[in-house]
């Protein structure tokens, strides 16, 4: 999108490539959304989140607001990117990237969902390892951070095998009811002792300008 940077986006492994979320993009995606693929047992979503509708038109346009509620927003104290995951030219998931307050803390968080179909394949773990590339390549993070139910056990696998520490933990409601988070937390230091040389970047000087970095 020429006249929008910040849907302008791609970061592309050799396995995947995250787009930036334009509305076509997210029509498409919208599918699985509708189809419930977004699912997970034991549910991995904290209150409030619009995957737990059960009405399947309700649910979609629920999402679609958030999304683009979120991406209307860009200011020093809070923004965030969204990302369409594409495996073999079609959706498959969602990649999101946040900073608050980042000028001044440098910090950034991380949510992602991938289609039940693809789950178990390594790619959730791919999906990280290539928005936290944006993070601290592109963007020039200092610390990224992460949390997860603690039996959310594809999650928190991830987490620990890119280098993330354990930092604490939380309580949360999933679907109304008392769950604990694990929390996680990642330093540039230890992203660069394991930074990958095969991920690519486009776009991201044009987002830049249009981001609240520093």
């Amino acid at each position: 999108m020429k006249s929008y940077p910040l849907l302008g986006m791609r970061v592309s492994t050799p396995t995947l490539e995250l787009r930036s979320a334009t509305d076509e993009l997210l029509d498409d995606l919208s599918e699985l959304v509708r189809s419930g693929k977004t699912h997970a047992e034991p549910a991995p979503y904290d209150d409030p989140m619009s995957f737990y509708e059960k009405d399947p038109d309700l649910r979609v346009a629920t999402w679609l607001r958030a999304i683009w509620r979120g991406r209307g927003r860009v200011e020093p104290e809070a923004w965030r990117l969204y990302f369409v995951v594409m495996v073999d030219g079609r959706p498959v998931g969602e990649q999101t990237l946040s900073g608050v307050d980042f000028a001044t803390l440098g910090t950034v968080t991380t949510f992602s969902w991938l289609s039940a179909d693809l789950r178990g394949r390594g790619l959730g773990r791919e999906m990280r390892e290539a928005i936290l590339h944006l993070a601290f390549h592109g963007l020039g993070a200092k610390e990224a951070s992460s949390d997860a139910f603690v039996d959310n056990e594809g999650s928190n696998a991830v987490s620990r095998a890119l280098g993330y520490e354990p930092n604490g933990s939380e309580w949360a409601t999933r679907q109304g009811q008392p769950a604990l988070l694990n929390r996680w937390r990642l330093t540039r230091e230890t992203w660069e002792l394991r930074r990958r040389a095969d991920i690519r970047l486009r776009g991201v000087e044009a987002a830049r300008s249009l981001l609240p970095l520093t």
